[in-house]
């Protein structure tokens, strides 16, 4: 990735936080690199490098100013969006792709020898793949450092690194100080009370409408695998190594998290699933300054900064999501996917469940752990969306809408149980689209759908979409969906943002 020098060194001599996450500020007289946004003196010029990923800046012999923390910054906007070999790669190396299957299983996911995509990443971010999932190790272990009790051997095998010397190493090389050192800064205290609960501020470049996306999922939300309440979202979570729950509240400058994990291994993923859902990697500004130039959405974005486009946490989620609302409300499809999930839940749940007490905090019941496929939740009652294996498990009687709807939920469910179709971030989204509109009963709005919310397709239109078009009268704008189709040309390459706005309208 080319950096122009001088455009970087004023975003950094103005301490402009929009571009945090964006590039780094490698200090070599210090021996440092930092966001554009540190506080600190601005560097001479002759002592400045740029660099693309924090990987590359740790790369060049470089620590974490513990100033402005580089690592928390909000990641590169870039890689929720691109739809290319580099931008599904930092996708899945952020959800821990490589520390649960090796560089191979990364390759082998995209379609790629391990060669070649070390050369593709190299040249766009300065680092191969090992280098930028050690920088995630780094500041996984960091956190867990600072907001948790845990001993440190725990936080070495928790973040993904294979020694607890690798662990010391890597935490000195990149931030300048020994774990213990870390942990002291702190003033040795944990966040939260509880092992196997971490609260932490998950970072975001302002603008955020949080009223509007909480608005969004709360109209969504599935009894007994989310729900909004208080100014908080919360929702049950699979992950790779068990269930685990998560709590976001909108705070001053930050989302607060909570997370509650049966195994500490998935915090990274957990984190990465719950940044997606909020969208908090996106460039509001550049969406709002390119709809703004639409006078029919001008008002809307001069009012309602930020709008935030909510992505997936699980992808066949969102898939099932949008098959089961082909043609009914909203309402409706809740009645249904509940009705699933019912049917789903075992019968006397403690006969699968191991529960760990010691992993629950005080007054509140202990997660259960069921390996890979864990679902349920933790003592608020919430638990992950159903597995294509459940779906493809259910009795017949219980879907209770047409066959044809039926049978496209199970082809779904037998494609992404075979491995035939990926649906999540990682995944090609051409490829995606293609094989969802070649299942019996996926046409353009449920694949479109999916593209924008389970795949992160900033550019999905939806014109034929009953609220898209009535949004677009109120608005004053054609909402016939040829000719909004055209349209919308105007309102590229965010047209998923823009679908969000007329929704709202609606």
């Amino acid at each position: 990735m080319e950096l122009d020098f001088e455009r970087c060194y004023r975003a950094v001599d103005s301490r402009d936080q929009r571009f945090d996450g964006w590039f780094y500020t490698g200090v070599t007289s210090t021996g440092i690199y930092c966001r554009p946004s540190c506080p600190a003196m601005t560097p001479k010029r002759q002592n400045v490098r740029f660099f693309p990923s924090a990987a590359a800046a740790q790369g060049a012999g470089l620590r974490a100013c513990r100033r402005c923390r580089p690592d928390a910054a909000p990641g590169s906007p870039q890689w929720d969006v691109r739809a290319d070999v580099v931008g599904r790669a930092m996708r899945l190396i952020a959800d821990g792709v490589v520390d649960r299957t090796g560089v191979p299983g990364l390759a082998a996911r995209l379609g790629y020898t391990e060669r070649h995509l070390h050369r593709m990443l190299r040249a766009e971010l300065g680092a191969g793949p090992l280098a930028l999932a050690r920088a995630q190790r780094a500041q996984t272990a960091r956190i867990l450092i600072e907001t948790t009790g845990l001993g440190m051997a725990e936080i070495a095998f928790a973040a993904g690194f294979g020694s607890v010397r690798q662990f010391n190493d890597t935490v000195r090389e990149v931030y300048g100080a020994a774990p213990s050192e870390l942990r002291v800064g702190r003033g040795g205290r944990p966040a939260v009370g509880g092992a196997g609960t971490i609260t932490l501020r998950l970072a975001y470049r302002p603008p955020l409408h949080a009223a509007a996306l909480l608005d969004f999922l709360a109209l969504r939300a599935l009894p007994g695998v989310e729900e909004v309440r208080d100014g908080t979202y919360r929702r049950g979570l699979r992950l790779p190594h068990g269930p685990g729950e998560v709590a976001l509240t909108p705070a001053d400058g930050h989302i607060s998290a909570t997370l509650r994990l049966a195994d500490m291994r998935d915090l990274a993923p957990a984190v990465a699933r719950s940044r997606r859902l909020f969208d908090l990697d996106a460039d509001p500004t550049a969406v709002d300054d390119t709809l703004a130039h639409d006078p029919a959405l001008a008002e809307s974005v001069r009012t309602e900064p930020g709008i935030r486009l909510p992505h997936a946490v699980d992808g066949f989620e969102m898939a099932v999501r949008a098959i089961t609302t082909q043609q009914i409300s909203l309402a409706s499809a809740r009645t249904t996917l509940t009705r699933l999930l019912t049917a789903a839940t075992p019968t006397n749940p403690g006969d699968q469940e191991v529960c760990v007490a010691e992993s629950a905090p005080a007054g509140r019941k202990p997660l259960d752990q069921r390996g890979e496929g864990g679902a349920r939740g933790g003592g608020g009652g919430l638990r992950g969306f159903l597995s294509a294996e459940e779906v493809l498990g259910l009795p017949e009687g219980v879907f209770g809408m047409p066959a044809g709807r039926r049978e496209a939920l199970r082809g779904v469910a037998r494609a992404v149980a075979e491995g035939e179709l990926d649906l999540e971030p990682g995944g090609d989204r051409e490829d995606a689209v293609r094989r969802l509109t070649a299942l019996p009963g996926i046409g353009a709005w449920t694949a479109g759908y999916v593209a924008m919310r389970a795949l992160g397709d900033p550019d999905v239109l939806l014109p034929t979409d009953l609220a898209v078009r009535r949004g677009a009268t109120a608005l004053g704008l054609p909402d016939d969906p040829k000719t909004l189709d055209a349209y919308a040309d105007r309102w590229r390459p965010w047209r998923s943002y823009a679908v969000i706005r007329l929704w709202r309208a609606a």
